[in-house]
């Protein structure tokens, strides 16, 4: 058994389980995180626990320190950052005449990588966007093609009931839809 807390990966992503070590963050608190390939932040949103690691079906990762000052502050500055690449790509993809909507982008916590998120009713051929975007950013450069619920997560909004999408709430696994459900909702087929 270990204790954990659970973790909202930035703004609008997943909540995961983490090992908090022998730290006390409380809930609402920002908290620098082992991912993958680096570090990352997230709030704290729950626990802590006491889970047992084989129910999760992965090794738990560890919370490196509970924000500092100067984290909340790259935080805000990666933010401000995001605005000019966002431009700079949406630039980059007219110029280009690709045929793709970006929808967001997000710069590691240590600005090692830069990931564009995008739709686009077909598959397209970036490669040659992505050779721009390193050359302007010096960074590595992710482009991730999402679906259209995905994309409802990231911008929000409201639902024909007048409530906020579930998919941008409370859903945390996409089911699929069937035809019968659509209709149910009255929504455009």
């Amino acid at each position: 058994m270990r204790e954990a807390i659970k973790v909202r990966m930035r703004e609008t992503g997943n909540v995961v389980y983490y090992e908090k070590g022998d730290m006390y963050p409380k809930v609402g608190d920002y908290v620098i995180v082992e991912v993958e390939r680096g570090h990352d932040y997230g709030q704290v949103t729950g626990g802590p626990e006491m889970i047992l690691e084989a129910d999760l079906g992965k090794p738990l990762k560890n919370v490196i320190r509970i924000a500092t000052k100067e984290d909340i502050f790259r935080i805000s500055e990666n933010k401000k950052r995001i605005k000019n690449a966002s431009q700079t790509c949406v630039r980059k993809i007219q110029e280009r005449k690709l045929d793709m909507k970006l929808i967001d982008a997000e710069y590691s916590f240590d600005r090692t990588k830069l990931i564009f998120y995008f739709t686009s009713e077909g598959r397209v051929d970036f490669r040659e966007l992505v050779k721009d975007l390193a050359h302007i950013f010096k960074v590595r450069i992710e482009m991730r093609q999402i679906g259209v619920r995905d994309e409802a997560r990231m911008l929000g909004g409201f639902g024909h009931c007048g409530r906020p999408l579930c998919c941008a709430s409370f859903l945390k696994n996409f089911e699929p839809v069937t035809i019968r459900m659509a209709k149910e909702q009255n929504l455009p087929l």
